[in-house]
């Protein structure tokens, strides 16, 4: 495998692919093994896959073209119906399959949001209505309209096909009706996915509550408000876990320190409880309100604390980028080196994207008043890889993340594995190429990100989902 060339298939999206990889470097989570291998694809099955010897591998390594299981997100917001100025789901499912995705699970706030059947049912639909192959798994809302004040017809949703249940984009905030949420969805065999966020200490925060928050006049957003959230949770799941031994709580886009120690106490003391954090919570940090660019990595001393952008002469870029505004937002450095030893630990179980998605009318606004949310599932892989290449996060770990974590946490709905005998479900992208991140060559239909015109590593060349080509990079001139 010399050159994008080799990869081309002459296959249009959606047709079943034939696909000869010789000396690929391929990274198996599902196996713990990694090197070179030769990979067949025929007719959209993986017919053979042979593992190399070092001195058969030829020029092959982790730092060029690699193959790996396609990656799965466990938290995408596509914004059909309601919003599909923002995002429909067949750009959304072209979007996931340039950033390397074959399997996608779908938050329910939409508008009207998936609290019953017939919207789940309606957005499977529109997904194969799409033509794309990649795997949509929708989640159904936790409570009614997602207004927090009664259950959604967990059961019903369940039928429908749903994999879990969350009001995400907003807390189940009454504890009762999250003790219920938990028993219900467990007797279901489904997992509770919960924003973490008490809404109590967060209303009108803008930004993080620090240095960077007070120094531009932002409202601060304390991370007490995400660390009680997560406590109480856990401490509800104790409760109920007693009574259905099933319950599973799944945390998601954890951004704080104190937040991912909780979870690790609750795991050691044998609770089922899972969490996943974002690309963003751990390479950006709150320092690029104020205009630095640095990755989050380099934002910390040698002792562990936060730099401080303002004498570092770091701030290189214009201050209130609508761009940066999540929720929850973007931490410190402290934060984001936390959120990465929870991946190195096992306290992490996945790396979701949060892809959400907005107009440019909706963050062409005053910082506070912008829409929250980064349209990051094509560029999350560039981004993470900035770390491997940092020598901060293995690959295989990484690639772990992106597969077979969140295959378990789905209970077997996405592969996450290459299986001989099985629909392909792969992906291929060139570790050493850097790309240009450019918002008219993105998928995405969502307002351009805060990585606009940054170079990332691991171009994506090929994503394979169940057999059938979904995305293809163009051959160089």
């Amino acid at each position: 495998m010399t050159g994008h060339a080799d990869l081309v298939t002459g296959t249009e999206v959606g047709r079943r692919i034939d696909l000869d990889l010789s000396g690929a470097w391929l990274v198996d989570p599902a196996t713990g093994r990694e090197g070179p291998a030769d990979i067949v694809v025929t007719d959209g099955v993986l017919s053979s896959l042979a593992w190399l010897d070092p001195d058969e591998g030829g020029a092959a390594d982790d730092r060029g073209v690699v193959v790996a299981p396609g990656f799965t997100d466990v938290h995408v917001h596509l914004r059909e119906p309601g919003n599909e100025a923002a995002e429909t789901i067949a750009s959304g499912l072209a979007a996931a399959a340039h950033g390397g995705f074959t399997t996608v699970c779908v938050m329910p706030n939409t508008t009207p949001p998936a609290d019953h059947a017939a919207m789940v049912l309606a957005t499977c639909a529109a997904a194969t209505a799409s033509g794309s192959p990649v795997r949509l798994l929708p989640y159904g809302a936790a409570t009614l309209g997602r207004a927090g004040e009664q259950l959604a017809p967990l059961g019903a949703l369940a039928d429908a096909g749903v994999v879990g249940f969350s009001d995400d984009g907003a807390p189940v905030q009454h504890p009762e009706l999250f003790r219920n949420a938990l028993a219900y969805a467990g007797m279901l065999g489904l997992p509770v996915i919960e924003h973490a966020e008490d809404l109590e200490l967060t209303a009108g925060a803008e930004a993080h509550d620090g240095l960077v928050a007070t120094v531009l006049g932002l409202r601060g957003w304390p991370a007490a408000a995400e660390d009680s959230a997560v406590a109480r949770d856990i401490a509800l799941l104790a409760e109920v876990v007693r009574d259905v031994p099933d319950t599973r709580l799944h945390l998601t886009h954890l951004s704080t320190a104190a937040a991912i120690d909780h979870v690790r106490r609750a795991k050691a003391a044998g609770l089922p409880v899972t969490c996943d954090v974002t690309p963003h919570h751990l390479a950006l940090t709150d320092e690029w309100l104020a205009g630095a660019r640095r990755w989050a990595w380099e934002a910390i001393d040698e002792h562990g604390r936060a730099r401080d952008p303002w004498r570092d002469g770091a701030l290189v870029a214009a201050t209130y980028d609508t761009a940066l505004r999540v929720n929850p937002p973007l931490r410190s450095p402290v934060d984001a080196a936390a959120c990465l030893a929870g991946l190195l630990d096992g306290t992490v179980d996945a790396i979701a994207t949060d892809h959400a998605p907005h107009t440019e009318v909706d963050k062409a606004l005053e910082f506070g008043h912008a829409r929250p949310g980064i349209a990051g599932i094509e560029t999350a892989l560039g981004t993470l890889l900035e770390a491997v290449d940092a020598g901060l996060l293995p690959l295989a770990r990484l690639i772990e993340l992106l597969t077979t974590g969140p295959a378990r946490l789905l209970g077997g709905r996405a592969p996450g594995i290459l299986a001989v005998g099985a629909p392909a479900d792969l992906v291929v992208f060139d570790r050493a190429e850097r790309w240009t991140v450019d918002a008219a060559a993105l998928e995405t239909r969502g307002h351009g990100g805060p990585l606009q015109g940054r170079t990332l590593p691991g171009r994506v060349l090929l994503t394979v989902a169940s057999g059938y080509l979904a995305y293809e990079a163009s051959a160089p001139d």
